[in-house]
């Protein structure tokens, strides 16, 4: 047993960690592909997740009706993986919600999570407050969504997305044209319905204890999604291990791409994961 812990380490030691990135509601494992091409550029493993109706996944957004149906593609991914590999588990906005479940059932799986712009609830939407923290409000620009209405119009919308025209305004104001360009042309409705559903059981088992694995936040200081008071507000109630700035609007892996991938890198450096590596 003793050989085989040790060879399990010295495998770990010849890998670079493994990065594993989830998107926000809309959007797909494509809005990382500058940050995935500047890991893979300096030897880390990435995988980029499209959850169900998103990226190339062909469900419709109004046909997810729970946050488990939403976010099986994750948590599928996360029981193929190998007993004793650990991931750094990155979420961005709604991704947040996603990655947070995905922790309480895998904690042994995942050696740090990051939050980018991200949702921060320890138990998902349970209260008012959970609401008031982590659901954008875009009503100060007006009707900007498209909505869908999959169990009839008389029921609350099941879809969501930002009209093109105020795309750019909201969550990419300060990305480059050609990226809320791409964005503009691959965005899908995100099931609102399903992830306003999100609910997480905290359990005490050591396995699954959630607040054993460390957490790390990256502000984005330009947010008009989700904005930086509620950021604020998600780090006070559930604290993290750490806190980052970035200067961005909601879209970093656009706006600020290799500062983003620096303050990755950094997260994982200051665990000592890989450390020899960096």
């Amino acid at each position: 047993m003793g050989e085989k812990v040790v060879s399990l380490r010295e495998a770990e030691r010849g890998l670079k960690p493994h990065f594993v990135l989830v998107h926000g509601i809309g959007g797909g494992g494509w809005c990382w592909y500058k940050i995935r091409c500047l890991m893979e550029n300096s030897g880390y493993r990435v995988s980029c997740v499209d959850l169900r109706s998103a990226g190339i996944d062909q469900t419709h957004a109004d046909s997810l009706l729970s946050f488990d149906d939403y976010n099986k593609p994750l948590m599928d991914f996360m029981s193929a993986l190998p007993d004793n590999e650990q991931i750094i588990l990155v979420g961005h906005s709604a991704g947040g919600l996603s990655v947070t479940e995905t922790t309480h059932k895998f904690a042994k799986k995942i050696r740090l999570v990051v939050y980018v712009a991200a949702t921060m609830l320890k138990l998902g939407y349970m209260t008012d407050e959970d609401v008031k923290d982590g659901v954008p409000d875009l009503s100060e620009y007006g009707d900007v969504y498209e909505l869908g209405f999959g169990l009839g119009p008389d029921q609350p919308p099941t879809s969501a997305l930002v009209k093109k025209e105020y795309q750019r305004k909201i969550i990419y104001h300060l990305s480059p044209p050609e990226d809320s360009t791409l964005a503009a042309m691959l965005l899908r409705p995100g099931p609102i319905k399903a992830i306003k559903n999100a609910r997480f059981v905290a359990v005490a088992d050591e396995d699954h204890n959630v607040d054993k694995v460390p957490r790390i936040y990256i502000k984005t200081m330009y947010d008009r999604v989700v904005k930086p008071e509620q950021q604020a507000a998600m780090i006070k109630r559930w604290p993290p291990s750490d806190v980052y700035v970035l200067d961005s609007d909601h879209s970093p892996f656009f706006s600020t791409p290799f500062l983003l991938f620096g303050l990755l890198v950094k997260a994982v450096a200051s665990l000592g994961f890989g450390l020899n590596h960096l």
